[in-house]
């Protein structure tokens, strides 16, 4: 795990960079708005602690809070995403568990479970931030419509960035 502590810095702080100077000021039609950083979580180590993951995703999400101006909302998605993230790789998981040592990406373990896994966890995340950020149920479908919305093209995103990582190809 400490030799890949450089790796995940570098996602760390590269992903946040990305998004607070360039995604954060993409909004087309106030209904899509991408969030990649979001994938220095998705993509951590299956061995990564809970306590670690909580503790990195309320980081991730308060760095971009602090540059965007959102106290709190993407502290609280991030570290509902980080959450989530152990239940969704079990209820995932193969049926001959996952490899030691291998990280949830597309290399590992192919397009069709890393988009099940990402877009369940991706979708989870924007649902949280957009309901929190509205803090309302009277305009529910403009907030799913914008949540889905953002889920597809953030999850677009994910994927060229995945096809741009120089990860081992293994298993599936």
């Amino acid at each position: 795990m400490i030799s890949l502590l450089p790796r995940y810095l570098f996602n760390f702080v590269f992903f946040t960079l990305i998004q607070v100077l360039v995604l954060n000021n993409i909004q087309l039609s106030g209904y899509i708005n991408p969030y990649l950083y979001i994938i220095f979580i998705l993509t951590l180590p299956f061995e990564t602690p809970g306590w670690l993951l909580l503790l990195l995703g309320f980081t991730s999400g308060m760095v971009v809070d602090i540059f965007s101006n959102t106290p709190g909302m993407h502290a609280s998605a991030t570290v509902f995403l980080a959450f989530l993230r152990p239940y969704a790789l079990r209820l995932m998981a193969p049926r001959d568990d996952y490899q030691p040592g291998s990280i949830p990406t597309m290399g590992y373990y192919g397009f069709s479970w890393f988009m099940r896994y990402s877009i369940l966890l991706v979708l989870a995340h924007h649902l949280w931030l957009f309901f929190i950020e509205v803090f309302s149920i009277t305009h529910f479908f403009s907030t799913f419509l914008r949540a889905v919305s953002s889920t597809f093209f953030t999850m677009l995103l994910i994927i060229i960035s995945q096809l741009f990582s120089q990860g081992k190809k293994q298993g599936r």
